[in-house]
This record gives C-alpha cells, structure tokens and sequence, in this order.
C-alpha cells in the first residue's frame, strides 16, 4: 500500500478529496491535512485518515513526515500557505515528489516539484471549442479510453524490457516521455523507470494493459483490497468441516494478503467457538456476531470497513443464493472453498467460451497463479470453434509474455465439464457475473459452462468480478 500525503483546503481541495474517494483507491492510503474538517461521504476508513491542522506548522507537518510517503499533493487556498507548506515538507523530505495546485503563477528550482497551473488548464480546455484549433491529446479520438498514458513504476514487469520484446496486438505503444522530453519509440529502445508511456488501442484491452503496467506481480488481492475475509455461518456449517475451512484459509492468508479476517455468525457450539478463537494474532482477525442482521448488511459492511481483497467462503454457504447476491455485490473476488486439500492444489484452470469477460479478469488469474506458484491451462472447447475465443487465447498469450508466466492450452473434443471431473485437484476460475445468481435449476439444459460452474462444485472455485 503506498502512502500519499494531501494537503487541502477550501472548495477545491474539498472536491480533490471527494473525487479521490470516488475513484478507485484500494492501492494507496490517503492521509489528509486541512485547516478545516473535510466531511467526505464516501472515504472509506482503510484508506484515508484526516488530520485537522495548519500545514504552515512545521511542528505539526513534521510529526506527520515521519513516515514514508511516496508523493505530497497541495491543494491550499493561498500561494503562502502553498510556499511555506513546501518549505516545512523540504526541510524534512528533501527529495519526495510534490504536486501543487498553481494559481498564482508560482516558480520553483526544484525539479521534485510539479505544479498544475489553473489559467492554462482552463485556457487549454477554451481553446477547444474555437473551430480550426487542433484540440489536445486528451480529447482527440472518441474518447472512450482508446488513448492512454501511463507512468511506469520501478518494479513494473515493463522496466528494462526493449519495447520490441513487448507484445502489442490490439495496443501500441506510440510515444515515450522521458524528463519531459518526447522519444519516439523504436524496437531497440528500453523502458526505464518513470518514462510516461501513450498507449493507443481498443479500450478494454488498454485497461488490462494499463494493470499489467501498474501492478507488479506478487499484489494481489490488490487492486480489490489489501485483505482476507473468511465468512462462517455456524447455523449453517458442517461443525467437521470449520476445523478444515480455517486451515485453509490460514493457508492462503500465508501466502497473500495482509490481514486475516474471519467473521462468525450466529455462533452455536460455544467448544468449537473457542477452538476457532485460538488462532487469533496480530495479523488473524476474530469477529463474532451475535445480532440477527441478515448476511447482505453484515458482508457489505465488513468489506468497506476492513479493506477486503478477497472472500473466502465455504461451498455450501456459496449454494445459498441470498449470499450468492451479497458477494456479488461486494464487487470482491470470491474464493468457495470445497472439501479437497488446498495445500496440494498445482493448477489454475480457465474453460474458454465466448465470453469477453475473460479478458477482464485474466490479470488476476495470473497474478494469484504465480503468488501460488500454480500452472495455468486453458481449456478450448475444440467442437465451438470462433473467432472471439481465437481473440482470448490470444490475449491470454500475450499476457503471459507480458508477466513472465507461461500458460498451457489443452484442447479437446470431449465435453470440457466432464473431461475436468477426471481430474484429481485444480482451482477453477471464471467471471463472476450475474449468471452465477441464477439457481442451478435454470441451467439443466444450458450449455453456458459458467452457469454450469456447480457441475465442478467439488473443486475450489475463484469468481473475479468484471467490474471494480
């Protein structure tokens, strides 16, 4: 999680906070100083903590420069309070980045020090509306995210790669920006750390692109949380199986996430309730839950306060279609754990369909395949050939070229549901969309193997949502 010091003030550094809080934010925490209380409805606890104080305060700037923070963004009411304020951050950080709001025409040697000048993002943004004036690089195209440009961090799995070992079909990259000067892209030209890339393609495509760039391997469960969440209905569980169902998710939590939470509710052998209070620590949250609020209230409630990345539940909680619903909505990864041994688990397996959805999630099945060290297969259904699923393998291809992870495809003529149950152990993942809702009922005749997932019921599954 990186940190990210903001200093606001006013009604614009009111909306700068309201619009970061709106954007997706899981991958920073936001400390936040202003003079005056901020009241931003949508701030979720994990991910921003207020301070109310003068900036101008050496005193009290300095208590907070303790720590590390990747980037200050100052957004002050007056150029003093903007001046002093990156005086006192300088005299404790001499080299970390600042990004200041400029009305006033401010001027500064230091090259860690961007300003962003409001009369010529306003000029700019006037200009095009005037005929026969080329308009900017944001607004050209349809503006649908077909133009993209993307800072590279250190540690991206772009850094130090020529850009002619970069697969780039449907995407290119076609310009580069390095200490604000322009390169025009060539095979033989590296990607190093902080060059700003203009990507040009389809827009879905640059979205994972985008994520590739960003997100180095070993993240997840970000971008969805930086968290584990294990959910245990006792009235509903097998009391045999819950010994089982912490082991694993013990497991798991070794390998990802940060904290460990496991949720109980409507707790009943008081024995077992103490066994499982046994493996609380530093890092494994306990939480019991003795009210009589329904599973939607208490899901979506634990996922905006604790940060969650991922849940963890077991298959026959999963069956139940109220919290079918619930998960759904929490727009959070969903692990269903079933009764075979995760520990043993070698495979990571995706059944290729029409859909396009798989390409919005193939980032996080990669990225958890290799923080689990997992060997990814594609299983084409040979018999339903097409052009879309000759355009995901291809994706999928490109991809692990992009994250340094091969992938095997296997395609057979046999039926993919009943070919896969001749298989002794893998983790099966696939979009979790609102064909996951429907009960099984509805599928008898279907042929859709997503809405067929209960066929594999007895394999763990992994439902990534499609949209954040």
């Amino acid at each position: 999680m990186k940190k990210i010091l903001i200093l606001a003030d006013g009604k614009i550094g009111q909306h700068f906070v309201e619009r970061v809080a709106d954007t997706y934010t899981s991958d920073n925490i936001y400390y936040v100083v202003s003079m005056d209380e901020l009241k931003i409805a949508n701030a979720k606890p994990a991910q921003f903590k207020f301070y109310h104080f003068d900036p101008t305060s050496l005193y009290k700037l300095s208590n907070l420069l303790k720590m590390e923070f990747i980037q200050v963004i100052i957004a002050l009411k007056t150029s003093l309070d903007v001046e002093e304020s990156i005086k006192n951050i300088r005299t404790i950080k001499k080299q970390i980045r600042i990004i200041t709001l400029d009305s006033w025409d401010l001027s500064f040697e230091d090259q860690n020090i961007v300003t962003v000048n409001t009369k010529e993002l306003l000029s700019s943004r006037l200009l095009d509306f005037l005929p026969n004036v080329p308009v900017i690089a944001q607004n050209v195209g349809l503006g649908e995210g077909e133009i993209m440009e993307v800072l590279v961090p250190f540690g991206s799995s772009f850094v130090y790669r020529h850009i002619g070992a970069v697969e780039q079909n449907n995407w290119k990259i076609v310009a580069m920006y390095r200490n604000q000067r322009l390169i025009l892209p060539s095979p033989k030209r590296m990607i190093q750390p902080n060059d700003l890339l203009v990507l040009v393609g389809e827009p879905s495509v640059l979205k994972t692109v985008y994520r590739a760039i960003k997100r180095e391997l070993g993240q997840f469960p970000a971008p969805y949380g930086s968290n584990l969440y294990l959910y245990i209905d006792m009235a509903m569980e097998e009391e045999s199986s819950l010994p089982k169902l912490i082991k694993r998710s013990k497991y798991i939590h070794k390998n990802i996430g940060d904290k460990l939470y496991i949720r109980i509710v409507n707790p009943t052998n008081i024995e077992l309730l103490e066994k499982i209070k046994s493996h609380r620590s530093d890092d494994i949250i306990i939480d019991i839950d003795y009210s009589a609020h329904p599973h939607k209230k208490i899901i979506l409630n634990d996922m905006k306060e604790m940060n969650i990345g991922l849940v963890m539940i077991s298959s026959r909680l999963f069956s139940k279609a109220e919290l079918r619903q619930s998960l759904y909505q929490s727009k959070v990864p969903v692990l269903k754990l079933s009764k075979k041994p995760f520990s043993k688990l070698k495979e990571s397996m995706v059944i290729l369909n029409d859909n396009r959805d798989l390409e919005k999630i193939s980032t996080t099945i990669f990225d958890l395949s290799s923080q689990l060290s997992f060997n990814l297969e594609l299983f084409n259904f040979t018999q339903e050939v097409s052009e879309e699923k000759e355009r995901i393998i291809e994706h999928y291809e490109n991809l692990s070229l992009i994250f340094s992870k091969s992938i095997k495809i296997i395609s057979q003529e046999a039926n993919p549901i009943r070919f896969l149950k001749q298989k002794e152990n893998f983790l099966y993942c696939l979009p979790f969309t609102d064909k996951i809702l429907d009960l099984p009922l509805y599928s008898l005749f279907s042929t859709d193997t997503e809405k067929l997932y209960h066929r594999l019921g007895e394999y763990h599954q992994l439902f990534i949502p499609t949209q954040l």
